[in-house]
């Protein structure tokens, strides 16, 4: 089964890194990706942009709306994502214990399931 690991980091976190701890910490991220890849765990991997960056769009009656960031409302922001393969549950929580980005961000585990499956809601 897939898993995606979903790193969610407080907003404003990475301004608050000097350039040496950003860079420690985006090489702890890239080493276990690197791990994982090795064992046929990782299906893709990618970092995000922060929110000044980002663009929401919706439809309101009809309509496209689009709202540029950052979006005042936020506290966290998704900063990244790890896709596994071939694990299960269990595996899957392992894995999220031993991201580097579990000190000081929420990594949730989420499996890969259709849209229109009422069990997975």
């Amino acid at each position: 089964m897939s898993y995606m690991l979903l790193i969610h980091e407080p907003v404003g976190q990475r301004a608050t890194r000097t350039e040496a701890e950003g860079r420690a910490a985006y090489a702890a991220m890239q080493a276990f990706g690197e791990g994982l890849a090795a064992v046929g765990k990782l299906k893709a991997v990618e970092s995000l942009a922060g929110l000044s960056s980002a663009v929401r769009v919706s439809q309101a009656g009809g309509r496209p709306q689009v709202l540029d960031g950052p979006f005042a409302e936020a506290k966290e922001m998704i900063g990244g994502f790890f896709l596994l393969q071939n694990v299960d549950r269990e595996e899957a929580i392992a894995i999220a214990q031993r991201c580097p980005a579990a000190q000081w961000a929420t990594v949730e585990v989420r499996p890969l399931a259709p849209c229109f499956d009422e069990s997975q809601a």
